[in-house]
């Protein structure tokens, strides 16, 4: 049931909606002018931005029976977090555009703020939302640009790995692909999504349902990887075997990879996606820090960007224009 003090945004002015928001996401530590002008001002140490967006859609991207308005502001934050920390780069604000129907509700849109503010504190203390945009729309979208600080360090680009260089993976694989398998298995009806009920899953289920809707990407292992002398980094996003053939084909290598080392189910962990895991490559010499595991190495390019356990294994994952067009978006 709505309370009545639950207005539709549709019912409020731009300001009012505004000032709900503003009054939880917080204030950036590099932000010398925050949100209220034109556009914030943020402090640039070293002279170089690192910047990165990613939209979220209703229907291809979530389901609103399925996540509430905190989860998506995390998942909004989180996702793009993992893309400034891939390259080795430590996130120092977002910039938030929010596309909603009418008929929201006041109460999803502070939740939504409330997730952004506590993915920021969590995953990227420092970060916060400094500035963006609202506007009516028949579908709920949220995008998100994150800007992120590169401290004189070079970025970590996906072109950089060499043969004989180390791949490492750091974060989950495959426990959000087995989150999205479950919805759509047990919350799913003729008529489409269904609200989640948690009181009948195990610990395993609970733990995939959480990595699906509030992913926890390994941001703090960005910066600590360019420390170290990554000579590669990407998040996954789409998959490790997606993920790692893109990197592969950016350097210009080959990957080598055992499944013995990616944790999880081998099915999730290589095909599956949004986990926002941390896929790093370092040379030989140089351990990678703690937090990551060796999954393999990187070999001169043969006639296959990847081998999974010695065979040629081709580049599955997630894809949101074919996924989405077979139903499973």
């Amino acid at each position: 049931m709505t309370e009545p003090d639950d207005p539709r945004v549709g019912d409020l002015a731009e300001a009012a909606i505004l000032r709900t928001i503003l009054d939880a996401v917080g204030s950036a530590t590099e932000a010398e002018v925050g949100p209220g002008d034109d556009a914030a001002v943020l402090r640039a140490p070293d002279g170089r931005v690192v910047a990165t967006t990613d939209t979220l859609v209703h229907g291809p991207d979530f389901r609103l029976a399925w996540s509430s308005g905190t989860d998506l502001g995390w998942k909004a934050a989180a996702v793009n977090l993992a893309d400034v920390a891939a390259m080795g780069a430590r996130p120092t604000a977002l910039l938030v555009a929010l596309a909603m129907p009418g008929d929201t509700r006041l109460s999803f849109v502070r939740g939504l703020a409330q997730g952004l503010a506590a993915a920021c504190a969590t995953l990227a203390p420092g970060s916060a939302v400094i500035g963006g945009d609202l506007t009516i729309s028949s579908t709920l979208t949220i995008a998100v640009t994150a800007l992120g600080s590169l401290e004189g360090r070079p970025p970590v680009l996906r072109s950089g790995a060499r043969p004989g260089d180390l791949v490492a993976l750091a974060g989950d694989a495959g426990v959000a692909a087995r989150g999205i398998d479950l919805l759509f298995a047990r919350f799913t009806d003729a008529s489409g999504p269904v609200r989640v009920d948690r009181s009948g899953l195990d610990a395993d289920d609970l733990a995939a349902l959480e990595a699906q809707l509030r992913p926890a990407p390994p941001i703090d292992l960005g910066v600590e990887a360019a420390a170290a002398g990554a000579t590669a980094m990407m998040d996954v996003s789409d998959g490790l075997a997606l993920d790692a053939t893109r990197l592969a084909d950016a350097s210009g290598v080959s990957l080598a990879l055992r499944t013995n080392g990616v944790g999880g189910d081998p099915e999730w962990a290589i095909d599956g996606g949004e986990d926002h895991a941390l896929l790093a490559t370092f040379p030989a010499g140089s351990p990678p820090p703690g937090g990551f595991r060796v999954i393999g190495e990187v070999l001169a390019r043969g006639a296959h960007p990847l081998l999974l356990d010695g065979e040629p294994r081709a580049p599955r994952g997630w894809d949101p224009y074919r996924d989405w067009d077979n139903g499973r978006g």
